[in-house]
């Protein structure tokens, strides 16, 4: 499900989220972001369990588009653990989105991961 995000929940929907959040910047006038409502929507079912999928309308939500300097929409961005982590503009696929979105969570899942012992070595004794 795709959330809806503001500039009164941003900071507790996206910036504190445990996962990797896409953002998608849109406003109801802009053509190209009603071309990206059906596959954000899309890319949200099937990443349900994995990422957090919303939108921000930026004529009803200023403050956030201000301070992330969005001058053009559609703009997507990624955040994990409090940080832009990436970001794009324009008209994207279903399949970009998630190739970034995987490509996050497998960096994350690489350093939270502790490393395995190779069955060549021998544990210390």
């Amino acid at each position: 499900m795709t959330k809806v995000f503001t500039d009164e929940n941003f900071e507790t929907e996206v910036l504190k989220s445990a996962k990797v959040v896409l953002v998608d910047f849109w406003a109801p006038w802009c053509g190209p972001c009603q071309i990206m409502g059906p596959i954000i929507e899309e890319l949200a079912a099937e990443m349900e369990e994995k990422a957090i999928i919303g939108k921000m309308n930026v004529d009803e939500n200023p403050k956030k588009a201000e301070e992330y300097q969005i001058m053009s929409i559609p703009a997507i961005l990624v955040f994990k653990k409090g940080s832009l982590i990436d970001q794009t503009l324009g008209v994207q696929s279903k399949d970009s989105l998630k190739t970034i979105l995987l490509k996050h969570m497998e960096e994350e899942d690489k350093t939270t991961q502790p490393e395995k012992q190779s069955s060549d070595q021998k544990p210390d004794a």
